[in-house]
């Protein structure tokens, strides 16, 4: 046994004491501004649907049309791998998976639109299909049916619309309470935000419904839409979209780049507004870096490349569709907007084979860092946090088993739960 080395040091106490004393207004606004993840789920994508069009048998009626879609133009696994590029050891899982999702939950996300997909129409007329939208939604929480997050897009907050976005808002939420209430899967979506300003009115405006119906403060969040060019650089040089997340005061929820209201504002012609476009790469690489550590979750946009017609056209629109949600995922943009029945196939099937096919590796590389065994990796608290947030999504989504995952890390749910999100709480684990 060696010496035992002696400690000195130089410092008083009072040094460190004092410096943190400095520093607990920086500590506070770090824990305000930065909680990190909230630990839920995040839903792989989010429909729309015209508040006149919806209906309380749409989510059924979508899952069924993307099955027909699939029995009409890959009714098997190979053929959709095939059309795909997916690997002959995924094929069947995937299919399989895909086919089981669209028959169990095919919609994770549902936004019944009273702002572009609906328009301008006589206030009876939106009064009653806000008031019916609410309630359907209402009794498909209740009865089980809903998909596990619904809610609307009302009009936004620029002056032509702003009185008809407010009283839709106040109609739906008020029709809401009256039908047992606010459910927890309640999403709100205010578009064409341009001005922190917008996001302080939509602020006021919940605050005030909450007051009215004695709800806690805070209870009601919302998405905010990132479709114009001045809500990612503000006038003055900033990034707008960070004053908007501050101007939320901790309701924003997330910010969901509207693909092709961006790209017309920054001049992209229409035969190249895309979600790769390199111009919506900018806006969201910038939504990104504002919403990190927030809580605030960035969602893509869209293509409005429908796969309909003959079967050759919907394999070409399949392989659009799915090329474009798997680069949106390797981007960390894990949610994004469908438009019509026949791209949930490939949208499940884009997210189910970036899960599975990445499965084994994240799952060993968890291990071992909880084994601390090592591997020809050295991963950090950090890359931890990171894996075990790649096999929650892929849980959450149903690409991936329980018992699976349980059995190539050893961690149970909990144990992922804990090492993703902070507001968790403490990790404490059995080595595997």
């Amino acid at each position: 046994m060696g010496q035992q080395e002696q400690v000195a040091t130089s410092l008083a106490g009072v040094v460190s004491e004092e410096i943190s004393a400095s520093l607990v207004a920086v500590d506070e606004e770090l824990a305000r501004r930065y909680p990190g993840d909230p630990g839920t789920r995040q839903p792989v994508h989010t429909v729309y649907v015209p508040g006149d069009a919806f209906d309380a048998d749409t989510i059924r009626t979508w899952g069924d049309q993307a099955l027909a879609a699939l029995d009409e133009h890959a009714p098997d696994a190979a053929s959709f791998a095939k059309v795909l590029g997916i690997s002959d050891e995924l094929a069947a899982p995937v299919y399989d998976r895909v086919r089981a999702k669209l028959t169990r939950e095919p919609i994770e996300d549902l936004r019944v639109d009273f702002e572009d997909g609906y328009g301008p129409r006589p206030d009876a007329e939106e009064d009653a299909d806000a008031a019916r939208a609410a309630r359907l939604i209402a009794e498909a929480f209740q009865s089980g049916t809903a998909a596990p997050y619904m809610g609307i897009r009302m009009k936004c907050m620029e002056a032509a619309v702003r009185d008809r976005g407010i009283r839709t808002t106040d109609v739906f939420l008020t029709t809401l309470m009256r039908h047992g209430g606010l459910p927890d899967g309640l999403v709100l979506t205010l578009p064409k935000v341009t001005y922190p300003e917008q996001v302080t009115a939509f602020v006021r405006l919940l605050s005030a419904f909450e007051k009215a119906h004695d709800l806690p403060e805070g209870r009601l969040g919302f998405e905010i839409q990132i479709e114009t060019s001045q809500s990612i650089l503000a006038a003055d040089g900033t990034a707008a979209v960070a004053k908007m997340i501050d101007a939320a005061q901790g309701r924003a929820t997330g910010l969901h780049y509207g693909t092709f209201d961006y790209s017309a504002c920054v001049g992209v012609s229409a035969a190249y507004q895309a979600s790769d476009h390199p111009a919506a790469d900018h806006a969201k690489a910038v939504m990104q870096v504002a919403a990190a550590g927030t809580g605030v979750r960035v969602s893509d946009g869209s293509t409005n490349v429908l796969p309909i017609g003959s079967t050759e056209h919907v394999h070409e629109a399949w392989r659009l569709h799915y090329g474009l949600t798997r680069r949106a995922l390797a981007r960390a943009y894990y949610q994004g907007w469908d438009m019509h029945p026949g791209h949930m196939p490939t949208r499940y099937a884009a997210v189910y084979a970036f899960y599975r096919e990445g499965l084994e590796q994240a799952a060993g590389r968890l291990a071992a860092y909880v084994a601390k065994t090592g591997g020809d990796v050295m991963d950090e608290p950090a890359t931890a946090k990171a894996l075990s947030g790649y096999l929650l999504r892929g849980l959450d989504c149903g690409a991936l088993d329980n018992a699976e995952v349980a059995r190539l890390t050893g961690l149970t749910r909990a144990d992922l739960d804990a090492f993703s999100s902070p507001r968790r709480g403490s990790l404490t684990v059995t080595a595997p």
